[in-house]
């Protein structure tokens, strides 16, 4: 089966992997990393932040088993005031339901992407393919240039956001 996120990486002539697993799994990158036998550090939470004086939405990508500290997030946008997007908004800038969310694809010219930056040496990572059930598997540097990401520190409190 040949999604959207599956013709953009062919287009852009991206090397991945195509994984499935049963659409009845619960929800979760934990789960997803269950049944298709990886690390939850592999499977990439894809989650839309907006920032709320510009209505500006970004997409913040980081390890299942990861969350980002508050500072560095808010660092890394620009701006103190930021919340998760809610379901209707992740739908209308997206295109996608929250739950699997590709990391690429649908954004449009100067949308801004951000990926913790300790998934960089991962051997490979997994990011939802846009439906349940279907999961690309992708190197890092692949994922960083399909997704046009910024590689920043979102995790540790004491290291610079940057990595330069």
């Amino acid at each position: 089966m040949k999604l959207p996120a599956h013709i953009y990486l062919d287009q852009q002539n991206i090397t991945y992997e195509a994984l499935s697993f049963s659409p009845d799994a619960e929800k979760g990158a934990s789960n997803v990393a269950h049944a298709l036998g990886f690390s939850e550090r592999q499977a990439v939470k894809t989650l839309i932040f907006q920032v709320v004086e510009t209505g500006e939405c970004v997409l913040v990508m980081l390890g299942g088993d990861q969350n980002a500290i508050s500072g560095n997030l808010k660092k890394a946008i620009g701006s103190r005031n930021i919340r998760m997007a809610d379901p209707d908004l992740v739908k209308a800038v997206t295109g996608y339901i929250t739950g699997s969310i590709p990391a690429f694809g649908w954004q449009t010219e100067g949308f801004r992407t951000f990926l913790e930056v300790s998934l960089v040496g991962e051997p490979v990572l997994g990011t939802g393919a846009g439906q349940w059930g279907e999961e690309i598997m992708i190197t890092p540097e692949n994922l960083i240039k399909a997704s046009n990401a910024i590689v920043v520190n979102l995790t540790e409190r004491d290291k610079p956001i940057n990595k330069d």
